[in-house]
């Protein structure tokens, strides 16, 4: 797992900032450490107080983290003051920081100035020699070259984008990636007049050997709260893992795209991004694939009416009649036979065993007609074997495989609760409670478990439907046994 630190700001309402920040890393499969530069009372409407955390105690934050975890990249949002902008150029320098996304939040969305002059000095004349890729905004980068004793750059084309990135670039960073979203394009690469004209948005990469023009279709949305954030630690993450500098842009710029696109709409103002679009929640946590199935409510029925079946009852107390259990066993062989896979091979040698016990032999047992309840159920677990994947299949014949253990296992302790002499059918609770049927089943989750936690929510549904749908063949083949 890529380790990224963020050293920047809050935002209370979750849009940006360091909230925004880390939700961009976990989407991404990084791990997110984090330097609080500033608290900030914010939302959508805007930022309405700004409370700085002292330097020191950021310096502090930024060692903590990397003289114990690491750090495979270094991201800045909104570092608040000059001082603490010298803090994070001296931990560049200190920790040997190759990897550095620098946001340079000093002009919010609405125009207003978040940075301190002061401080914009300082980040021209310290911290951008240190950074690896600069991601200002047109006004973002405009500020740094007046504060730099530059020429402002007046954008009214393509050119002028690549004017004002290549400007900023000969301030030091390796690379410079100018925003243009506040400047929506015309498809002929000019200044959009009216909105009708604004057709693209135009991002420009310049650095060593690079200049890229990277191009999205503008989107006319109010939902661009935290945009500059989510880019930078989208890049952040896509370069800690081995991506280029070229197509780390890329991919984050497609990231915020589909980011607005998707946006949940809320606030009264600027809305926030949706940072989660390309994830699939699973319902369940690693390991629990089968507790989640048995917990459901569309499972329970089903699996109560199989596991605690009349049929069930009778067999643990002894009161089933023994020609109804003899043609559960023919059955249920023939059912074996039709659906064998792996874990069931073992399963049919201990049923021939019993079978004998209530003299059944194997040839008289494969003459037997099958019935129409064993027909059902085996052809369904055929038909899922041959139209469906693995799992599925093995998810077919889960009631077959768990439902009997636990029955056995409740049946077993029943019967030390309250004792039956000479139960004809213990045999049966001994074979489903041994050591190497428990082993079985334990093996047969695992396998599950391990590929259950691969499938999509989506997939999960399907094969919740297979295990209800299996579960209630078999409380067929209880209905079955019961009127032989």
């Amino acid at each position: 797992m890529k380790l990224i630190l963020v050293i920047a700001g809050t935002d209370s309402s979750g849009g940006a900032g360091l909230e925004a920040d880390q939700k961009v890393i976990a989407a991404h499969g990084c791990y997110a450490m984090t330097a609080q530069a500033a608290l900030t009372a914010q939302n959508t409407l805007g930022v309405n107080a700004i409370h700085e955390v002292p330097s020191d105690f950021v310096k502090q934050q930024i060692d903590a983290c990397i003289e114990d975890i690491g750090v495979d990249v270094v991201k800045t949002g909104m570092l608040a003051s000059a001082s603490t902008i010298s803090i994070v150029a001296d931990a560049l320098r200190k920790h040997k920081i190759a990897l550095s996304v620098v946001d340079p939040v000093m002009v919010a969305t609405t125009g207003a100035q978040l940075l301190p002059e002061e401080a914009v000095k300082t980040l021209c004349y310290e911290l951008l020699r240190e950074t690896y890729i600069l991601t200002p905004n047109i006004p973002e980068a405009n500020l740094i070259l007046k504060e730099a004793g530059l020429p402002s750059v007046e954008v009214r084309d393509l050119d002028g984008l690549k004017e004002l990135a290549s400007a900023v670039h000969g301030l030091g960073p390796k690379y410079v990636l100018l925003k243009g979203g506040h400047i929506p394009l015309t498809l002929d690469h000019k200044v959009a007049k009216s909105d009708a004209d604004k057709k693209i948005v135009v991002n420009v990469l310049l650095g060593e050997n690079v200049s890229e023009v990277i191009e999205s279709q503008y989107q006319s949305s109010r939902n661009t709260h935290g945009t500059g954030c989510t880019l930078a630690s989208a890049i952040a993450c896509n370069l800690a893992q081995g991506a280029t500098i070229v197509n780390s842009v890329r991919k984050a710029c497609r990231y915020v795209d589909a980011g607005i696109r998707t946006s949940p709409n809320l606030g009264k103002g600027s809305g926030p991004l949706n940072h989660f679009h390309s994830l699939q929640i699973l319902p369940f946590a690693p390991g629990t694939f089968v507790e989640y199935i048995l917990d459901r409510e569309d499972v329970k029925p089903a699996w109560r009416e199989f596991t605690h079946h009349e049929f069930v009852r009778q067999m643990g107390d002894g009161t089933l009649p023994e020609e109804s259990f003899k043609y559960y066993m023919i059955q249920d062989y023939l059912y074996l036979a039709a659906s064998i896979v792996t874990h069931i091979r073992h399963e049919i040698e201990l049923h021939l065993s019993e079978c004998k016990q209530f003299g059944l032999t194997q040839e008289q047992i494969e003459s037997y007609e099958e019935s129409q309840a064993c027909t059902a159920y085996s052809r369904y677990c055929l038909d899922i074997g041959q139209s469906e994947d693995w799992l599925a299949l093995q998810i077919s014949l889960l009631p077959c495989l768990l439902g009997y253990s636990m029955i056995a296992k409740r049946l077993d302790e029943e019967q030390k609760t309250n004792p039956t002499k000479d139960n004809r059918y213990r045999s049966w609770i001994d074979t489903y409670i041994a050591n190497d049927y428990s082993q079985a089943v334990e093996k047969g989750r695992a396998l599950m478990e391990k590929h259950a936690g691969k499938q999509s929510p989506s997939r999960i549904e399907e094969l919740v439907k297979i295990f209800v749908h299996a579960t209630k063949m078999e409380v067929g083949f209880w209905e079955m046994a019961s009127k032989p």
